[in-house]
């Protein structure tokens, strides 16, 4: 039984920072849509493997150690930030590109890639740094024990994969996918701004 953490209330925050809009979420919708369900569930256990490397890392003090080390925060910022931006180029790319819609079609065996993307842009996304960090500075007592630790890391790595695995399966429905295809161009062209938007605001955030 956990007795010093107030599970509830850090299980509704990460819920809310997991399942709200964001370069994770964009990116799991991109795939499943234009790549395939087995791509989508791939990036999206990227994305959850990500979220178990930082919340092991918080859990460990090394988010605090992070946020109170400006030039650690500022390498990873630029990282995820060019990272975005060159997610922004490729989604461009193909929304103004001469490709039709009927290239639209899954990559096949390519989802070990997938996994890689997803976990490279979890572990360079900022949002991702603050809110682990945050969290077990704020929500976790100090003297914790180690059980406790463990079990909520596990319960957020549960929670994490549900919501994740929830939006590649639900972008990869056939229904979405005629969608995606009717609006290729549109969807693209949403993505390249909203990667763009996110990757623009990490470069112009201030950390400190």
């Amino acid at each position: 039984m956990i007795e010093t953490i107030n599970l509830p209330l850090i299980m509704g925050a990460a819920l809310l920072a997991v399942a709200s809009p964001g370069p994770a979420t964009l990116a799991i919708a991109s795939t499943s849509m234009t790549a395939g369900r087995k791509n989508g569930f791939a990036l999206a256990m990227g994305v959850s493997t990500g979220s178990l490397v930082w919340s092991v890392f918080a859990a460990m003090g090394l988010g605090a150690i992070m946020l109170a080390n400006a030039w650690m925060l500022e390498v990873i910022r630029y990282m995820g930030a060019l990272y975005l931006i060159y997610l922004a180029y490729k989604s461009a790319k193909a929304a103004f590109g001469s490709v039709g819609l009927n290239a639209v079609a899954p990559v096949k065996g390519d989802a070990l890639r997938a996994y890689r993307s997803g976990f490279l842009l979890h572990m360079t996304n900022p949002k991702a740094i603050f809110f682990f960090g945050s969290l077990y500075s704020i929500g976790v007592p100090a003297h914790t024990p180690i059980k406790e630790l463990i079990i909520l890391i596990a319960v957020l790595l549960v929670q994490s994969l549900a919501v994740n695995i929830g939006y590649s399966l639900i972008f990869s429905k056939p229904a979405m996918v005629k969608g995606y295809q009717r609006m290729y161009r549109a969807f693209n062209a949403a993505f390249s701004l909203a990667f763009g938007a996110a990757g623009l605001k990490i470069l112009t955030t201030r950390l400190g």
